[in-house]
């Protein structure tokens, strides 16, 4: 397989990495997301008209840079790297995954919004009893007239408080936890009878409980078909997964890299702490982790695109190793710190609580290797 990115996907990231740099430091991070907004609508104005990055992975037709998954891994690592909170995961990956598959029929509108920056999607899929099983959904979306009237609770909905538009996913029939019956809406998060309630996550971003109390839809709000979205919604979150695993591999990098520098600095018994041996082991094995994530994540996106099983296997197979990743590497870039490691002023800390939020976003190690055993074999111990 080919590795190498093209001069188009190099520029890119060039691009990416030089306005974060510029725009996007430790500091300003700190003023963001400690503001009373959370985020900065003007950084996300710049990704629309300066950079043009909300377009990366759309058809030139749709006012996109005609690239796909690969374009946004290379998006989501710089967005790794600079613990960005905006919402390129929620809006781009996801939201405008369900509009590329499902052949929803205002999906060009919606992408225009998107690339344009005035369309922000937030994903409320999670309930408080699913874990990480997407069909077991309490939420309901009954028929009335031509459209729907949704009823439930969604779970930490990431970006909620910053959306424009939800992208919800309910139960028009069968079972609690069967896969026939679920459905998958875009709703205006104006719609009267969603209720939200807002409040910081630990890593810095914003989420929020939503509460959907007989919110009426129109029929054009449904995505896909009426009780078939669960294929879908596995597609789109297998996409997501992989971008999230892009954006842990820049947080890995940067962990290891403020490990390495903060260890030729600190000095005891009058010598740095890199020239102790155990710590030089330590590091290196930091090193072997984030390499591995990267291979791993790179074969995820490569095969992003293959035969729902093919792919869901490499997905899964890129999680546990950045699941792993991001507790080893993490933990390890804490110790060699000392408690300062976990101080506010200090970023390393910051990426450490990014990174475990990313172990458990998806599906945790544990439940990636059931899921690679059930897709390799048939069943899970």
């Amino acid at each position: 397989m080919d590795f190498n990115f093209t001069e188009e996907q190099s520029m890119l990231r060039d691009t990416v990495a030089s306005y974060l740099q510029d725009h996007y430091d430790f500091d300003k991070r700190r003023k963001i997301i400690t503001s009373d907004a959370g985020w900065s609508p003007a950084i996300w104005k710049a990704f629309a008209e300066e950079l043009g990055i909300l377009g990366a992975p759309f058809s030139e037709e749709l006012g996109g840079l005609g690239g796909g998954a690969t374009e946004n891994m290379i998006v989501m690592e710089e967005v790794g790297k600079a613990l960005v909170v905006e919402p390129y995961l929620g809006t781009v990956v996801i939201g405008g995954g369900f509009m590329k598959h499902s052949g929803y029929a205002d999906a060009a509108s919606v992408i225009e919004g998107i690339v344009g920056g005035t369309t922000v999607i937030a994903f409320a899929y999670a309930e408080p009893q699913g874990r990480y099983t997407w069909s077991d959904l309490k939420t309901t979306a009954k028929k009335d007239g031509s459209g729907y009237v949704l009823n439930g609770h969604k779970a930490v909905v990431i970006g909620a408080p910053w959306a424009t538009h939800l992208v919800v996913t309910a139960r028009t029939g069968g079972g609690q936890r069967e896969r026939d019956g679920v459905s998958v809406f875009l709703v205006d998060k104006n719609s009267k009878g969603i209720v939200t309630r807002d409040y910081p996550t630990v890593d810095g971003a914003r989420a929020s409980e939503v509460f959907f109390e007989n919110v009426s839809v129109p029929a054009d709000a449904l995505i896909g078909a009426e009780g078939a979205g669960l294929p879908l919604v596995e597609k789109v979150i297998d996409e997501a997964t992989a971008a999230v695993c892009a954006e842990a591999v820049g947080s890995l990098r940067k962990l290891h890299e403020g490990t390495l520098d903060y260890a030729r600095q600190r000095k005891q018994f009058g010598q740095a702490i890199a020239s102790f041996q155990v710590l030089q082991h330590r590091m290196v094995d930091m090193f072997i982790n984030v390499e591995q994530a990267v291979s791993m994540t790179y074969m995820a996106t490569i095969k992003i695109d293959e035969a729902d099983a093919e792919r869901s296997k490499a997905v899964s197979a890129a999680k546990v190793q950045i699941g792993k990743a991001c507790k080893f590497v993490g933990q390890n870039a804490i110790q060699i710190h000392g408690g300062m490691g976990m101080t506010d002023e200090l970023a390393i800390g910051h990426y450490f609580k990014r990174a475990t939020m990313i172990e458990g976003l998806f599906g945790s190690v544990d439940h990636h290797l059931r899921r690679y055993e059930t897709l390799s074999f048939g069943k899970a111990a």
